[in-house]
């Protein structure tokens, strides 16, 4: 686990400082604008996308410089769906990554637009990735376009709204958690399979393997919504209760939640046996996201 940690350390430092580079300096004008795009950015987040982005790349034989634009874009659309998701007509959250939300700093017009200015820019991250044979930029657009619209992200978002106060199925709950979290991790590791120029049964794990370790992170997530302070969480705790929704846990129970999250995650392993050992690095990703505590 050193080893990961070292791993984990490195890469979050190479995604914030390309992420530096790439967002506009804070005052670039309008001013107000760049400063609250880089106050949710650089909140203090772990960078889990990116990173897995980046391992993608490399067990596909793929250069972490290569991928590097995928997984600036996707931080960025995920950090977009963050503001949005904590604005007052969402779920009204005054606390993401440790700091006050974006609109609690910024007013809720500016966080509004600092969102749409980050996912305009993730598009344009993903079309500067160095073109490949197999997967060329528009291809890499399309994947990104299509977890980010109505049929996942978003929906996701809508299905998760329209769920509050009422007890769902757990198939109607893995249709919220596909959209909202599993879709964009999928995706994020995939796009770091397509700038290795990976090939279809690298892109079909890849896939399975976003799949399972996304439900499988959200599940902890709702754990830890109900186990954590939001101190430890730098977020919000007990939002899930407070707003009547349905999660693993409320369903099945803590103990049920631990073991589908444990049984995803061996799914997530058994994906990744194409990889041998250049996939070692998700592996211990995909352990370190179902054992974390925050």
């Amino acid at each position: 686990m050193s080893d990961l940690k070292a791993y984990l350390s490195e890469r979050c430092q190479f995604v914030d400082d390309a992420l530096n580079r790439l967002i506009p300096a804070a005052a670039t004008r309008p001013s107000t604008l760049h400063q609250a795009m880089r106050h949710s950015v650089f909140a203090g987040g772990k960078r889990l996308r990116p990173i897995l982005c980046l391992a993608a790349a490399e067990a596909c034989g793929g250069l972490a410089d290569d991928a590097i634009y995928n997984a600036c874009a996707v931080e960025c659309l995920h950090t977009y769906s963050l503001i949005h998701d904590d604005l007052p007509c969402m779920d009204d959250d005054d606390m993401r990554r440790g700091v006050p939300t974006c609109h609690k700093v910024f007013g809720e017009a500016i966080a509004l637009l600092a969102g749409d200015a980050l996912q305009a820019l993730a598009f344009e991250l993903v079309s500067k990735t160095p073109v490949v044979q197999r997967h060329p930029a528009a291809l890499m657009v399309l994947e990104l376009a299509r977890t980010a619209g109505s049929l996942h992200l978003v929906g996701g978002q809508v299905a998760d709204l329209e769920g509050e106060g009422k007890k769902l199925q757990l198939e109607d709950l893995r249709f919220v958690h596909e959209g909202k979290t599993a879709a964009l991790l999928t995706t994020s590791v995939k796009l770091g399979g397509m700038s290795a120029n990976a090939t279809q049964d690298q892109m079909q794990a890849l896939h399975d393997f976003g799949m399972a370790t996304g439900l499988a992170f959200q599940i902890i997530d709702d754990i830890l919504d109900v186990t954590q302070t939001s101190e430890k969480l730098g977020k919000s705790a007990g939002k899930d209760v407070a707003s009547e929704k349905s999660t693993y846990p409320a369903l099945m129970g803590l103990e049920a939640s631990r073991a589908e999250a444990h049984r995803l995650t061996e799914a997530s392993h058994k994906a990744l046996e194409v990889f041998g050992s250049a996939g070692g690095h998700l592996r211990q990703l995909a352990d370190y996201l179902l054992n974390r505590d925050y």
